[in-house]
């Protein structure tokens, strides 16, 4: 499956404005992080904008998210990746536990995006000059951006990477799309 499919299989499943952000920032971030590691970018993109495909039909039945991501992307998606969709979500679904580098990536690199995505929008510059402190420092605010699970995002040690160089990937990451989902500075 190409970029161009997937982005349209992505808007025929969900048409919530804030979901499509979401499944962007995660692409972004996945590509960032297939960069560092010296993976497969398109592939681990890809996963990252399709991760949450099913999420607009089981935010009221979570036990099926990722599962049924993996279930229609079945033969569209290499098993690494399906794997991954699957596992993202495993605390809610019952899958087992992350196991690969790909399944840590998309499970701190999406779950970071929410913490990235609010940080930009309380800034008057939005993701223009964010810094990993000021992340670091949001991440001990439990009331800030209080959905963002902070050991997630700490799984980034799995991938052998600081939280300090994540953070800065991330952010470069949404930095490089931020007018594509609403973060960039506006001009006076």
């Amino acid at each position: 499956m190409d970029r161009n499919e997937a982005f349209g299989l992505l808007k025929t499943h969900n048409n919530d404005p804030a979901q499509i952000n979401h499944a962007l920032e995660s692409e972004a971030v996945m590509r960032a992080l297939a960069g560092h590691l010296n993976e497969d970018k398109e592939l681990w993109g890809i996963t990252g904008l399709l991760h949450d495909l099913d999420y607009g039909t089981t935010k009221e039945n979570v036990v099926r998210h990722g599962l049924d991501t993996e279930k229609l992307l079945e033969g569209r998606l290499p098993e690494e990746a399906l794997n991954a969709i699957r596992r993202h979500a495993f605390e809610m679904n019952g899958s087992d536990t992350p196991q690969t580098r790909m399944d840590y990536a998309l499970r701190c690199g999406e779950t970071i995006t929410g913490l990235v995505h609010t940080a930009a929008l309380v800034r008057p510059t939005k993701m223009e000059g964010m810094k990993p402190k000021s992340l670091k420092k949001k991440m001990k605010d439990k009331a800030f951006a209080a959905s963002v699970n902070r050991d997630t995002i700490r799984e980034c040690s799995k991938l052998d990477m600081e939280l300090g160089d994540f953070l800065q990937l991330a952010i470069n990451a949404i930095t490089e799309i931020a007018p594509e989902v609403g973060l960039a500075q506006q001009s006076a």
